[in-house]
């Protein structure tokens, strides 16, 4: 049984779609990091570093396996089940540079340009410049799917469980970003497929509460969740 810890958010949405599509037994334990249950002495042993997801593995062969940080989450369900990452091969590492193109460049990037579009003041640089890397690797993205079905080759690999998650808010938190005829082609491929709706439905549940957390949280929670008072 695998047990995942998590919200939301789109890093932990890539640990469902991964669950789901590999037929995984599995189960769900919220950690609210609005309100700050990251911080509590229990979640702390799971990741040091306060983070969802995690996850953790009671039937691994060497004892329950504890791991975070949700690329190496996706490359350890992808060993275990042999889905969705070549074993080895130049293939392998197509996934695996691509898998951390999402990692290093699209999840921080889009984040941060999340993050400043949601400040009323003083942080126009801020704002101009993660929009501007955005629509970058927006672009980077679609160039790439022109030339093949997915983003690490025409098979469907953990690179494009990895980085659907972040396309998704995206779409939902930029509405003037038009993604390009290759990327919506690629988009429509991913939504459709079983487990995606499966992961979906289960994180729009998600969604949900952490919207109640954020009217809930006081200005003490929010100012440890966004790491400076709300403008």
């Amino acid at each position: 049984m695998i047990t995942l810890y998590g919200m939301s958010s789109p890093n932990v949405v890539k640990i469902f779609l991964m669950l789901e599509e590999i037929g995984a037994e599995y189960g769900f334990e919220r950690c609210d990091v609005i309100l700050g249950e990251q911080f509590s002495d229990q979640f702390l042993a799971l990741n040091p570093n306060a983070k969802v997801p995690v996850i953790v593995d009671d039937d691994s062969t060497d004892g329950p396996v504890t791991i975070f940080e949700s690329g190496a989450i996706l490359i350890y369900l992808a060993e275990k089940s042999g889905k969705f990452f070549p074993a080895e091969g130049a293939g392998r590492y197509h996934a695996l540079q691509w898998l951390m193109f999402q990692m290093a460049g699209v999840g921080p990037t889009f984040g941060q340009a999340i993050h400043f579009r949601d400040r009323s003041s003083g942080n126009d640089y801020a704002i101009a410049r993660f929009r501007r890397e955005l629509d970058r690797l927006c672009g980077v993205i679609d160039t790439v799917l022109a030339t093949r079905a997915y983003l690490a080759s025409d098979t469907y690999s953990i690179a494009d469980i990895a980085l659907f998650p972040w396309m998704r808010t995206c779409t939902r938190f930029f509405a003037d970003v038009e993604f390009g005829p290759a990327t919506r082609r690629w988009y429509d491929s991913v939504a459709q497929r079983p487990a995606t709706v499966r992961a979906l439905n289960v994180v729009e549940g998600l969604s949900s509460m952490d919207r109640k957390s954020m009217k809930s949280a006081s200005p003490e929670q929010l100012v440890r969740y966004y790491g400076r008072p709300r403008d």
